[in-house]
């Protein structure tokens, strides 16, 4: 299953987490936003792993929200 990750702009806070846990998806300026892409399990975990739950997770086939 493909997925993508969202990061609400808005909720962002820029601590850098995601980045620590998945580095080839998430950079970090002013805000988060995805420059890559990876597997379901390491996208939640990223996700998991913000402190202002600004990440979501997408099948990207179906559209269906997996996280949060």
């Amino acid at each position: 299953m493909r997925c993508i990750a969202k990061v609400d702009e808005l909720e962002c806070s820029a601590h850098g987490d995601c980045a620590l846990v998945a580095p080839s998806v998430f950079a970090v300026d002013d805000v988060a936003r995805v420059v890559g892409d990876g597997p379901r399990e390491l996208l939640i975990e990223a996700a998991e792993s913000c402190p202002s739950a600004a990440i979501s997770v997408f099948d990207a086939d179906s559209g269906a929200q997996l996280y949060p």
